[in-house]
């Protein structure tokens, strides 16, 4: 009593208790209505959340078994982020496209960093973002992306394939680094003007780097150093990638170099020679912020040389092997062609149309083969209302692809290689809503057009002139159609055998 007596003559001590208690049950009432505002997941357990859950070598899985528990939108923590999932057609459609700029952001994390650092096209925000963007998609449409110049471009390259295929005399051999090779050469010409040759050394290794990159990207380590960089960094988990990073930007920054020496703007050849253009008119210009600097052009050089390779030649690796798994499928893609292109005649663009089945073919090795699971990640750029829930302003968001081309309610067979997914009864061609292998929305690839046309143009020139089988001693249930894991599901290591068809 003779304390409470004290206390109550004191009321400066009065009011600093009152405060105390007042504000942690605020505290407490607004932890509860934050964490009942978030979508459901499981619960975390200290320090490291809910990667007990998580089998770091088949996420994939375990992201589609908290899907089915929790539902379309679930939250998980990673360490101590809270990162919200969107899991199936609707739930992605719906953020990405229907309340697009509420979830239009890169997030800022410790392997975004590393990439980008927030310059260049992918990993960019707000306004120089939209400035990067725009430019880009009008300078690719300058140069052909979906047009005949560019159609030109890899037609050339596919003579190339073929004769190196050729070359193999039906042997095994593998298909990695030579698809690479083509791929990169077509993105090549697009940016610098100029095509390789598959024997020049820098060029090789350049490949290596960024294929091995992207086994990284995906790997146990490297998940985990995003989310506990100071711990992971003991360890070296981001040594290697950064190693391989700085030799990426070395070679690029090498052309831009050369070609900044070599610009004439008289004769603009490609992506860099246009961008330097506009650098000279930006600069000359009274605008406040000046965009189109040379960090942007480095790293805009960076996200389009190394997405404008892996995903189109990893696809085509995908392609291949499958034919060798279901020669029946094959067999109707070759006779598809052999019925609309005279032997020794190129494939066209214009050819798409009248081969419903080999575009059907084309589509379902993207859907099944899935490559870019997660997509890259977003961010909320505000408080965001989604379906029910709050989510706050800057939560990592994972718009969960595997979940959207394997999703029961939009798929007749998810997980089964079916190129009638494509197909009406008559055998005509069918686009299908939840076809987004490039994700969607505004954060859709800038590459697209030219993906799909190099997909087309090689598969059909390769399927005209080859037959492709496993080597001799694999049956095709032998065949491995399990990925390995990295930022792009490719296939495992395999041989092939190309038989020419003349």
């Amino acid at each position: 009593m003779a304390i409470l007596s004290y206390l109550l003559t004191r009321v400066d001590l009065l009011l600093y208790f009152t405060t105390c208690i007042v504000l942690f049950l605020y505290w407490i009432n607004g932890s509860k209505k934050s964490s009942a505002k978030m979508p459901p997941g499981p619960k975390p357990l200290p320090l490291i959340g809910n990667f007990n859950l998580l089998h770091l070598k088949q996420p994939l899985k375990s992201l589609m078994e908290l899907s089915e528990r929790y539902g379309e939108v679930f939250t998980v923590h990673l360490g101590f982020h809270k990162v919200v999932v969107l899991a199936g057609y609707n739930a992605v459609k719906d953020a990405l496209v229907n309340q697009a700029d509420d979830f239009v952001e890169r997030p800022d994390t410790p392997l975004i960093r590393l990439f980008g650092n927030g310059k260049g096209i992918v990993f960019n925000n707000g306004e120089s973002w939209k400035t990067m963007r725009r430019f880009t998609l009008s300078t690719l449409r300058d140069f052909g992306m979906g047009k005949k110049t560019v159609e030109a471009r890899i037609q050339d390259e596919l003579i190339y394939l073929i004769e190196h295929f050729k070359s193999q005399n039906g042997k095994p051999f593998d298909t990695e680094i030579i698809m690479s090779n083509a791929v990169c050469n077509v993105i090549s010409s697009i940016i610098f003007g100029k095509r390789f040759e598959y024997n020049n050394p820098a060029f090789k290794k350049l490949l290596k780097t960024m294929s091995d990159n992207e086994k990284l990207g995906g790997s146990p380590k490297t998940v985990l150093y995003n989310y506990f960089p100071r711990i992971m960094s003991l360890f070296g988990a981001h040594k290697e990638l950064m190693q391989n990073i700085s030799e990426l930007n070395e070679f690029l920054s090498k052309r831009i170099k050369q070609q900044r020496q070599e610009f004439n703007a008289n004769d603009i050849s490609g992506y860099i020679d246009a961008y330097l253009l506009k650098q000279e008119q930006d600069q000359a210009s009274d605008k406040t912020e000046k965009y189109f600097n040379d960090d942007n052009l480095a790293m805009a050089a960076f996200d389009l040389f190394t997405a404008g390779t892996g995903t189109t030649s990893t696809t085509l690796q995908w392609a291949i092997l499958l034919m060798m798994k279901y020669p029946e499928i094959q067999k109707k893609v070759r006779e598809e062609i052999q019925a609309h292109i005279k032997q020794g005649q190129m494939p066209t663009a214009d050819d798409r149309r009248k081969m419903p089945y080999t575009d059907a073919v084309i589509h379902e090795v993207q859907r099944f083969s899935n490559i870019v699971p997660m997509s890259v990640p977003h961010t909320t750029s505000k408080d965001v209302y989604f379906r029910g829930y709050c989510i706050p302003k800057g939560t990592e968001v994972i718009s969960f692809l595997t979940s959207v081309l394997y999703d029961k309610t939009q798929w007749e067979t998810p997980y089964e290689f079916n190129p009638n997914h494509f197909l009406d009864g008559s055998g005509k061609f069918v686009r299908r809503d939840a076809f987004i292998p490039f994700s969607a929305g505004r954060r859709a690839c800038v590459g697209e057009g030219l993906a799909k046309m190099e997909l087309f143009l090689f598969f059909t020139g390769l399927l005209q002139t080859f037959t492709f089988h496993a080597p001799p001693g694999v049956s095709r249930e032998d065949l491995d159609l399990n990925p390995k894991i990295g930022f792009l599901l490719a296939p495992r290591p395999h041989l092939v055998c190309a038989k020419l068809n003349y």
